[in-house]
């Protein structure tokens, strides 16, 4: 029985803490660090999902707003993104997270409610793009802080738990837009629509001095006042023996180790092309459709798209535990290129019922499975070089986002409302492009480890040594892990 209960708790929450000081240690991190990273994701895509939801709750009407005026809002939004991108992650290795990360949640928010006060859509375009800047910070960002703290094989959930709180950021957004614009359109002469900035500019801010108070930085540079002195030289010490990565300087020898390796090409051109699978959620798709067939209430429009949101989630959680389970990445792509295929022809064959596209677009929120195994794969494929897995990482999301600013004006127009014939073709050339990358990615890794096994080999018949390092799947996946050095000892060293 005991056996059991503890496989089903590796199965849903990852590898068992060794002793009661490190799970004392671990509840700790997951209170402290992943509920604000949670929040923080979470009021990231509510201020960025709220454009959404406004355009089709009357936004649209009262700026005047042509055309794509819609797409190029997103789209300037994208390019703030990427250019705040490496700024951001370089400000963290100044200014400590505690202080950046809540800082940047409180500009962002400030730009939110400047938009409940625009005049025309050229306003909006001025706000998002250093709305974009500013939320930069948190994704890439994120992911740095918790490989700070987490061991590989803690992280797979937490990665999953992180996406999946943006994810009901965009939910609560749509449901939240509703309850505005039924309780609040008019009051004191606002519109529905600017109530939801002002609101979620409200919810923000607290937020922010939340990560002010708990905020605990690295495990180096730590003040956190809820951790002992014990506490944080075990958050040290029980990283260490799973950093089996090389360590090197910086120097022009990291840009040939990134560019002399397959690893940057395939993982960026992987997340470059899976990240678009995702578009029918992130240019509100099913949104703009029941606005622009009619029949339904300006509530209804906000309502009914959550559901896509909330399969995301769904799908978001299973996923990263059975993945972070098993170690294979790989299904998980393939599961949301089989989703969004299913609903790209469903939505294409226009004589379709109407309750058969809203199960299309509701499963395509599969698609967003995707991002926290895609990096996750990442981490496990360049685990032994922490510089190359770091813009390896910052690549991957850079690349998607160079792409995402255009894409969605090619093939997602809002002027193509409600069948997007053009998107749903692109959709299912992107899932079969998907499918593709993922089998090169499957086969460039297997061979390297063929290859590595090989040279280990004949380094044993050479020498009798014995090479430790990842000799099988799943030690190279971070499950298996030596620990010479406790905290105590630390501690007494010191």
């Amino acid at each position: 029985m005991s056996s059991t209960w503890n496989r089903a708790r590796r199965f849903v929450w990852g590898e068992i803490p060794a002793t009661k000081e490190e799970r004392k240690l671990l509840l700790k991190l997951d209170w402290f660090i992943l509920s604000y990273c949670c929040l923080m994701y979470f009021t990231n895509y509510l201020d960025r999902s709220n454009v959404s939801n406004a355009y089709v709750s009357g936004m649209k009407e009262e700026l005047n707003m042509q055309g794509t005026d819609y797409n190029k809002i997103n789209t300037i939004f994208t390019c703030g993104y990427i250019v705040g991108m490496i700024p951001n992650n370089l400000m963290l290795q100044v200014v400590p997270p505690r202080i950046w990360f809540p800082l940047m949640q409180i500009v962002w928010g400030v730009l939110t409610f400047c938009t409940s006060a625009v005049h025309n859509v050229q306003q909006i375009y001025a706000i998002r793009f250093f709305q974009g800047v500013s939320e930069a910070s948190t994704f890439v960002g994120t992911h740095y802080i918790l490989g700070s703290w987490y061991k590989p094989s803690e992280l797979g959930k937490r990665s999953g738990i992180f996406t999946s709180s943006g994810l009901v950021g965009t939910l609560f957004s749509g449901v939240l837009q509703a309850a505005v614009y039924q309780n609040l359109n008019g009051t004191s002469g606002r519109s529905g629509w600017r109530w939801l900035f002002i609101i979620d500019g409200i919810i923000t801010l607290p937020i922010a001095l939340y990560g002010f108070l708990v905020f605990p930085d690295v495990p180096a540079t730590t003040r956190a006042f809820y951790l002992s002195e014990e506490e944080r030289l075990l958050s040290h010490d029980r990283l260490e023996p799973a950093q089996d990565a090389d360590h090197h300087g910086l120097s022009w020898n990291l840009v040939r180790r990134v560019l002399g390796r397959w690893r940057w090409y395939a993982c960026s051109l992987l997340f470059a092309i899976s990240g678009e699978t995702e578009s029918l959620g992130s240019n509100n798709l099913m949104g703009q459709w029941l606005k622009a067939i009619g029949g339904y209430t300006v509530e209804q429009t906000d309502y009914y798209p959550s559901g896509m949101n909330a399969f995301a989630i769904v799908s978001t959680l299973v996923c990263a535990t059975w993945t972070d389970y098993t170690r294979a990445r790989w299904p998980v792509l393939v599961y949301m290129s089989v989703a969004v295929i299913f609903s790209s022809i469903c939505i294409l064959v226009w004589s379709s019922p109407t309750w058969l596209k809203f199960l299309a677009y509701y499963v395509a929120g599969a698609s967003y499975a995707g991002q926290a195994t895609t990096f996750a794969w990442a981490n496990q494929i360049c685990a032994d070089d922490d510089q190359e897995r770091a813009v390896v990482l910052a690549s991957m999301n850079m690349w998607n986002n160079v792409i995402n600013a255009w894409w969605p004006l090619l093939f997602y127009p809002a002027t193509d409302a409600p069948r997007f014939r053009k998107g749903m073709i692109a959709m299912i050339c992107t899932a079969v492009a998907t499918l593709a990358v993922t089998w090169l990615v499957w086969y460039l890794e297997r061979r390297e480890w063929r290859v590595k096994r090989m040279r280990d080999a004949e380094r044993r018949n050479e020498d009798g040594s014995v090479d430790m390092n990842f000799p099988d799947e799943k030690a190279r996946s971070g499950s298996v892990e030596v620990h010479p050095t406790s905290a105590g000892q630390r501690a007494a060293a010191l």
